[in-house]
This record gives C-alpha cells, sequence and structure tokens, in this order.
C-alpha cells in the first residue's frame, strides 16, 4: 500500500481552491468576530483564552494581521475540542489596506513561533511529523514566510 503525504501547502492550497474559485473573498471586519461567533454557535458556554487571537503583521506590509488558536477555546467546559493529535487548528487572517481581512490560511499545529531569519519574519511551525513525511515521533518543524497573500515554505525537518 502506498502512502501519500500532503505537505502543509498542499492542504492549505486545497483548503483555499473553493473559496477563490467563487471569485474574491468577502471581507471581515473583524476576524475576532467572526471567529467568536463561530464558537458562540457551537457552544452552549464558551471561553477564549489569553491567546485566541493574536494581532501582529504577518507579512510584512505594515498593517496588522491576525492569528485565531482554536486550542484557546474552551467549549461546553472542554478545552480545545477541534484538536487532536496533529495539533490544533489556527486560522491566518490579512488585513486589506481598504479595510477588512480575508482568511489566507489555515493549519493543523502544535504551535508557532515567529522569529526573525537572515533578516526576515518567519513562522516555524511545529506540526506532526508526518508533515514532514517521516513516521517518528518528534515533531516536524517547519519554516515559513509569508509573501503577499501566501505562505511559502522555506525548510522541513
Amino acid at each position: 500500500m502506498r502512502f501519500v503525504f500532503i505537505t502543509v501547502l498542499q492542504v492549505l492550497a486545497l483548503t483555499l481552491l473553493p473559496a477563490l474559485a467563487g471569485a474574491q473573498q468577502k471581507l471581515l471586519s473583524d476576524p475576532e468576530i467572526y471567529e467568536k461567533d463561530f464558537f458562540r454557535q457551537q457552544c452552549r458556554t464558551v471561553e477564549f483564552g489569553e491567546d485566541f487571537l493574536t494581532r501582529m503583521d504577518i507579512n510584512n506590509d505594515g498593517i496588522i494581521d491576525a492569528i485565531a488558536n482554536h486550542g484557546a477555546v474552551t467549549c461546553d467546559g472542554e478545552k480545545g475540542v477541534s484538536c487532536d493529535a496533529d495539533g490544533c487548528p489556527y486560522n491566518f487572517y490579512l488585513q486589506v489596506k481598504e479595510g477588512g481581512y480575508f482568511m489566507m490560511a489555515t493549519a493543523q499545529l502544535y504551535g508557532y513561533d515567529f522569529i526573525k531569519r537572515f533578516g526576515n519574519m518567519v513562522f516555524v511551525f511545529s506540526m506532526a511529523p508526518r508533515y514532514c513525511e517521516r513516521t517518528d515521533t518528534t515533531p516536524c518543524e517547519m519554516t515559513v514566510r509569508v509573501r503577499g497573500a501566501r505562505m511559502v515554505t522555506i525548510s522541513r525537518k
């Protein structure tokens, strides 16, 4: 039996294709409101941790973007209900200069660091080993840079 491994970027591309096929995505006024409303519809009681939403410039355009961490949600008393052995969903939103945000990508992560490497800000995603085409238990480290409105993988280990 032959296994097919899909990279995070392929997963992201497959996730975004339906949205792109419908022409331009509808801009959100604020991803925090959008994300919280989603969970308020799914849960009878919901709590959002301090690290639920991070606002920072992720594509170096001088405009503050947003990252939603679904692992920081407690739904009906259960923390991280959408998390599994591959980590938790993170949604990445870019803000456009005309106003509003659009979801650029979503990824299943254990966590991430946003660091400067060779003069550029990059994400170092900690992910399930299968995303690095491995079967061991050591987390995969994928270094990704945001260029424009897409993520570009620099390295995986």
